[in-house]
């Protein structure tokens, strides 16, 4: 492979190495971002990398599928409007995504829009979801956004961030089913500037190397170190100004660890935002398909590889931690 990439982007790529062994985050982020605008894409592992070609945007029927979540074209930069935006990243379980989506359209207060995020699926895993499908339902409105190759969960996030119209973003995963409306509490709970991140499932841990899951009594939230992705609430300034989501994290697991952890920190020496576990939202919650389908070495594998990437930012911010 590197006789095939440019000597341009193969030393760009050994100067981010160096700058992420030295957790320099900016230099190793500006430099992926040159080597993509190249066409490439690194693909991280541990200490070591590899360069693959970027997948492309490609134009199929009149529709845009996108080969890079930053080709996407982006509102972050409008005014904010409505109450919340919901990011759902379409299971390839076509079932799976309608039941969720039903579910949710159906039970959202006004001022909410939708945006469904199918990485990569082909038409068949879009069965009953595609654009002039999506149009006919009644409800908030909701918008595909497409891939034209599997770009990894944190792209996909990053892709429908980019699309939110709201000063709320919900990332729901089609795990969810809402009875009601799960929207307007975590909109609630983030009027409060000190909470950075809220939704019904949080994580504990008091030294930032094990995590275990906590959920609210009755009616009373409570703080964790993080907030699971199957249901996470954010505002969309923040995830402007601290993002995009580390699109190594292909793999959904501790994903949410990272961004949560992001999201909080205010720097060493400063007080972290909250991560707040917010009770009673009415749902049911099932195992993820990606968990599910994946043979257990395999997502033990890619789960352990993921959590390495939480360790290389924060393995020394016990400031962050809440047993």
């Amino acid at each position: 492979m590197t006789d095939r990439v440019p000597p341009a982007v193969w030393e760009a790529a050994k100067e981010r190495a160096a700058a992420r062994e030295a957790r320099d985050w900016a230099t190793a982020d500006r430099l992926r971002g040159e080597i993509e605008a190249a066409g490439w894409r690194v693909v991280d592992a541990g200490t070591a990398f590899r360069l693959e070609p970027a997948a492309v945007d490609v134009e199929v029927g009149g529709e845009i599928r996108y080969g890079r979540s930053d080709a996407v074209p982006s509102r972050l930069d409008e005014p904010a409007l409505g109450l919340a935006s919901v990011v759902l990243v379409a299971s390839p379980d076509p079932a799976e995504t309608r039941r969720a989506l039903d579910a949710l359209t159906g039970t959202v207060p006004e001022g909410v829009d939708v945006v469904v995020v199918a990485d990569g699926l082909s038409d068949r895993e879009l069965d009953g979801l595609r654009r002039a499908d999506l149009a006919e339902r009644e409800g908030p409105p909701v918008e595909l956004v497409r891939t034209s190759a599997v770009l990894g969960q944190a792209a996909a996030v990053n892709a429908g961030i980019r699309r939110a119209r709201a000063p709320i973003v919900v990332v729901m995963d089609p795990c969810i089913v809402p009875s009601g409306d799960i929207v307007t509490p975590l909109v609630e709970a983030l009027a409060d500037p000190s909470v950075a991140i809220a939704g019904p499932f949080g994580l504990a841990s008091a030294e930032l190397r094990r995590f275990d899951e906590v959920l609210a009594p009755a009616a009373t939230p409570v703080e964790g170190a993080a907030v699971q992705g199957y249901l996470m609430a954010f505002r969309r300034s923040d995830a402007d100004a601290r993002g995009p989501l580390d699109e190594g994290f292909r793999f959904y697991r501790n994903l949410d660890i990272w961004w949560s952890l992001v999201l909080r920190d205010e720097g060493e020496g400063t007080t972290p935002r909250r991560a707040l576990v917010v009770p009673g939202l009415p749902l049911t919650r099932r195992d993820p398909y990606a968990w599910t389908t994946t043979p257990p070495a395999e997502r033990d594998r890619l789960s352990k590889r993921n959590f390495y990437r939480v360790l290389d930012r924060f393995r020394t911010r016990l400031d962050l931690a809440v047993p």
